[in-house]
């Protein structure tokens, strides 16, 4: 029943810009943290950023630090990860997810799962 639905992906050249957005049902994630995770073919899955309860609380990787931007309405239900100055490192299929806990810890568990979308960046 709980569903989170990514989209938004696509194959850009380096430099270029790209919003990913999430879009969740059967569940009220308000007091929950997000976050978007991506893996590239061959590699560990990898955290990217998340976001608190409180909107105005949010955490990157230093991979993505001043490139992305992790945000959320929650009235919308919908997560977003608006991705700037795309390299080709950050090729990979990206997911959005949630946990029950409303903050975000480095190692934190994630409860629910999107099915992921593929962000294709060409040098």
């Amino acid at each position: 029943q709980v569903q989170l639905v990514e989209s938004g992906g696509g194959s850009v050249q380096a430099g270029a810009s790209l919003t990913l957005s999430c879009a969740t049902s059967g569940r009220d994630f308000s007091y929950n943290a997000m976050a978007w995770f991506r893996q590239a073919s061959g590699k560990e899955r990898e955290f990217v950023a998340a976001i608190d309860w409180n909107v105005q609380s949010t955490h990157y990787s230093e991979s993505v630090r001043g490139r992305f931007i992790i945000a959320r309405e929650n009235g919308k239900k919908m997560l977003y990860l608006q991705m700037n100055d795309l390299q080709p490192e950050d090729t990979a299929v990206y997911f959005c997810a949630g946990r029950r806990g409303a903050l975000y810890h480095s190692g934190a568990t994630f409860d629910y799962w999107g099915q992921g979308t593929q962000v294709t960046v060409s040098s």
